[in-house]
């Protein structure tokens, strides 16, 4: 096919669906206020209480005397172990680093139902241990395998039952995803949306919300959790235009419904050209990985609470103590990843022929399935550390208020992470900016990349985030 089987367009019945009801339109099945009050029922009921402790107090984990990875006694959740990298990428060399292993695919569901003709999404309020501030708002389920198969001898899912076996509900959207490459070796996830149709009981802790609702609510800090924004990232929409749903004539919102579907027509590469460079890269770029011994790590040292970097950047591995109610379980100890200060995310966009465009990067990062997935313009740590290393960290960080469409902290995921939280930053450039990008960079609309998003594994989570924020101000 002409636009590397990607297909042309996503003004499909199940986009234009899907579009209907992520705008503010019809009555949702519980209003605004009532949303809040049940939020604040979460916050106040969801207690997660999470202690640190020493590596020694952790309950059915420790380090294996041979490897010295930390892992749980069962073999099941995850472990922590070392990796050896090499790469020719960015100039980043070789290094060594801890790194979490977990060899099964989770699932991210999102059960929706139609009401009044407007799909609305079950979501969960889930107190995660690595939570900044108790409970999120979680997809339906969010289950590692180790989880839904009841390792720790916990309650099951609720409705699992939806998204597997013969009985399950139709399915609208699966495809399997990665999670960060830095953090996670070859850890992916099956993001999936079904629709019931009959009646389905509300258990504790869940909550109908229209699509419309939580599209708003990603506007908010530390609300929607990364696992719901990357089910949300996943949904095919369709330009709201189309619908007539008109936007200001020549403003940012216009230009970005007009990206939701663009073609390759009116788009700045074509669909081909976007996947020839990202099987360049992948054919291009030396990663030589090697899974090696947390215990002989170059560069990090391993203390009585902490496996930490000898120059404190990057993260730290702890340990912490976890009690909390409406869980599987309700008391439990685990490993967690604990990232260095809050990080910088962004995509630059601009406008060609009154279509917004976005910045995206090729990424190399070594827990990658295969070498390379799409990135945001920008993905740092230390934003201030690579200002002069990492090309438009600057313009980032310098960009006028008057160009920041969105700027919000968002926390990563809370059952691995401790306290993950990255700013997320969509900033428009002046349109006299017409340099062209560096290699590795290249313009492209957002209907490209909702199109790669039917596929695994080329857009990284942080991209899919950005993109579920872009969903935020249409």
């Amino acid at each position: 096919m002409a636009d590397g089987g990607l297909g042309n367009t996503l003004s499909t019945p199940a986009a234009r669906r899907f579009t209907r009801s992520a705008l503010a339109g019809g009555r949702p099945v519980n209003s605004d206020g009532r949303l809040r009050r049940w939020l604040a029922d979460q916050y106040r009921t969801s207690v997660c209480e999470v202690e640190r402790v020493e590596f020694e107090e952790l309950d059915q984990w420790g380090f294996h005397p041979e490897s010295g990875n930390l892992r749980h006694r069962s073999g099941g959740f995850f472990s922590v172990g070392g990796l050896s990298v090499r790469t020719d990428f960015d100039g980043l060399g070789n290094w060594q680093q801890p790194i979490i292993h977990q060899p099964e695919t989770g699932l991210l569901g999102m059960v929706v139902k139609e009401f009044d003709g407007t799909l609305h999404c079950l979501v969960q309020a889930k107190s995660e241990p690595g939570n900044i501030n108790g409970p999120q708002l979680s997809p339906t389920v969010q289950a590692t395998r180790s989880n839904y198969t009841r390792v720790h001898g916990g309650n099951p899912t609720p409705y699992l039952d939806l998204f597997t076996g013969p009985g399950r509900a139709e399915i609208l959207v699966d495809v399997l995803q990665s999670e960060q490459g830095s953090w996670f070796y070859r850890k992916r996830n099956r993001n999936m949306v079904v629709e019931v149709t009959g009646d389905l009981p509300v258990h504790e802790g869940f909550c109908w919300m229209s699509l419309a609702q939580l599209r708003t609510l990603l506007a908010e800090p530390d609300l929607v959790n990364m696992d719901t924004r990357s089910v949300l990232s996943c949904i095919p929409f369709t330009d709201p235009l189309r619908l007539g749903a008109p936007a200001h004539p020549g403003s940012f919102e216009e230009a970005l419904r007009r990206s939701l579907d663009a073609d390759d027509s009116i788009a700045r590469h074509r669909s081909t050209e976007i996947v020839s460079g990202i099987n360049d890269a992948k054919t291009r770029y030396v990663l030589d990985v090697r899974r090696t011994s947390l215990a002989t790590l170059t560069g990090w040292r391993r203390n009585a609470d902490e496996i930490v970097h000898e120059e404190g950047r990057h993260f730290r591995i702890i340990a912490v103590l976890v009690r909390a109610g409406g869980r599987e379980v309700n008391r439990w100890s685990q490993p967690l990843l604990a990232p260095v200060g809050i990080g910088l995310i962004a995509f630059l966009t601009r406008r060609v022929g009154g279509v917004l465009h976005v910045l995206v990067r090729t990424t190399v990062e070594p827990g990658y399935l295969d070498t390379v997935e799409l990135g945001p313009t920008v993905l740092v740590q230390d934003p201030r550390a690579e200002t002069g290393r990492v090309p438009y960290v600057r313009e980032v960080l310098d960009a006028p208020r008057r160009r920041i469409r969105y700027d919000v902290i968002q926390s990563e995921e809370g059952g691995r992470f401790h306290h993950a939280r990255n700013r997320y930053v969509v900033v428009e450039m002046d349109a006299e900016d017409e340099k062209e990008p560096p290699p590795d960079f290249r313009w492209v609309t957002l209907g490209q990349l909702i199109r790669l998003q039917q596929h695994s594994h080329y857009l990284n989570v942080q991209a899919r985030t950005l993109i579920s924020c872009l969903h935020s101000l249409w």
